[in-house]
């Protein structure tokens, strides 16, 4: 079918960039008719991505009121001070937006009742549109080898994923929609196995932090406990309490986040009696995986197992520990298993400051008898304080998550006195 152009638009020029005549004078070539608007750089300028790089004017196309094709020239670089420099080799960028040329082909007012969204039900409800954009995104990353994480391509994914864990109870049904839907089209999701283990691993470990998380924002907590303590996305306290006619006061969360982040780096920068003398980046995995060690050991020996020191090195950890016997083949096993599923799980690892007497009731291990002051910090692998695999007393530094760790493997076992043991281990 043909689409007929209601406009086009080009860049009107500023002071240090031409108004751009040449695209004007090609338009009017294939079509003395059309209507050109010229608009400045908020509409047809692009670029760069960050501070700095290629940028340029642009031309677009517009149907039915809708931008749908636009033409980058990339003829300046950006520099940091926002001056503009010609590029010595200049490039031609060009983009259709498929799902609104969609839209404006099928002649219908939102891009959810396009053809390409016939897997959702209900497309003018706002919870519907929610589940269909977000599965559908969360299915193909998926297939695109992406896996939840609180790091770069994962920590969208994850976000993705969590949002939607709000507003359905099982996935699965929608996953099924959308890959009966594109499977033909796009062959990688073939791998629909690894869809929906991904999807029900990231649905277990959310819908219990989410269902916490609801009832503290019931009872008014505070949107950064929320996120401190109870692992709450900010995001999503913003929109249940916009659900309800509230406010959430932006600035008072960065405020306290920001103090929060320069608590942490100051606890980093001391040393602790966990043994870290360096804050290189393998010391620091190894004294994130002290850490699953010392709750492996506990989960397989039993809750007698205390911790009695720590030594860590860029090469390897040491781990000592009251225990009065030697560890059998098969307990140094399955304490290797546990810490490495617990690194497949790609846990996040968080770290909040407490009151002192609040943070004893939390449970977290901490060195008896040892003094603290009136604040404490802990650090915590999971998704929420309450809910963590892991909590200790702790003064950081450590990553962010444990697929950060590799592959934890056991070298030694032996004893130093009597009844402390020592554990030694490197990752891999």
């Amino acid at each position: 079918m043909n689409l007929e152009i209601d406009y086009v638009s080009v860049f009107e020029g500023e002071a240090d960039v031409p108004r751009d005549t040449e695209s004007e004078e090609i338009w009017k070539s294939i079509d003395p008719s059309i209507k050109i608007i010229r608009a400045g750089r908020k509409d047809n300028f692009w670029g760069p991505t960050g501070e700095e790089g290629p940028c340029g004017p642009t031309t677009e196309i517009y149907v039915n009121g809708m931008e749908v094709w636009n033409i980058v020239f990339n003829e300046f670089y950006q520099n940091k001070d926002k001056s503009l420099r010609p590029l010595e080799i200049k490039g031609i960028d060009t983009g259709m937006g498929l799902e609104r040329l969609a839209m404006v082909s099928q002649m219908v007012p939102t891009v959810f009742d396009t053809d390409l969204f016939d897997f959702a039900a209900n497309p003018n409800s706002k919870e519907a549109r929610i589940v269909a954009d977000h599965m559908r995104a969360s299915v193909f990353m998926i297939a695109d080898g992406v896996t939840p994480s609180n790091t770069e391509r994962g920590y969208v994914l994850r976000r993705l994923i969590r949002r939607v864990v709000r507003f359905v109870t099982n996935m699965d049904e929608m996953a099924e929609n959308i890959l009966d839907k594109y499977k033909d089209i796009y062959t990688e999701l073939d791998k629909s196995g690894i869809i929906f283990d991904e999807l029900r691993l990231e649905d277990q470990k959310f819908r219990k932090t989410l269902d916490a998380g609801i009832k503290q924002f019931e009872k008014g907590e505070d949107p950064f406990v929320l996120f401190t303590t109870y692992g709450f996305p900010f995001e999503l306290t913003k929109e249940l309490a916009k659900e309800k006619g509230q406010e959430v006061n932006d600035e008072d969360f960065n405020r306290k986040f920001l103090e929060h982040q320069k608590t942490s780096k100051a606890g980093m920068e001391q040393k602790f009696k966990g043994g870290l003398a360096g804050h290189s980046e393998m010391e620091i995995r190894y004294h994130t995986a002290t850490h699953l060690l010392h709750q492996a050991l506990r989960e397989v020996l039993g809750q007698e197992v205390q911790q009695k020191g720590s030594n860590i090195t860029p090469e390897r950890l040491r781990f000592d520990f009251a225990f009065p016997r030697k560890m059998t083949d098969g307990e140094k096993k399955d304490v290797e298993e546990i810490v490495n599923s617990k690194i497949r799980e790609a846990l996040q690892v968080n770290n909040v400051v407490l009151p002192k007497e609040e943070a004893l009731e939390t449970g977290a291990l901490h060195f008896f008898g040892d003094k603290y002051g009136e604040s404490v910090s802990i650090y915590f692998i999971g998704e929420s304080l309450e809910g963590a695999y892991s909590k200790e007393f702790c003064g950081g530094p450590h990553v962010g998550n444990t697929q950060e760790l590799g592959q934890f493997k056991i070298s030694k076992e032996e004893a130093i006195s009597a009844g402390t043991r020592r554990i030694k281990a490197i990752l891999l």
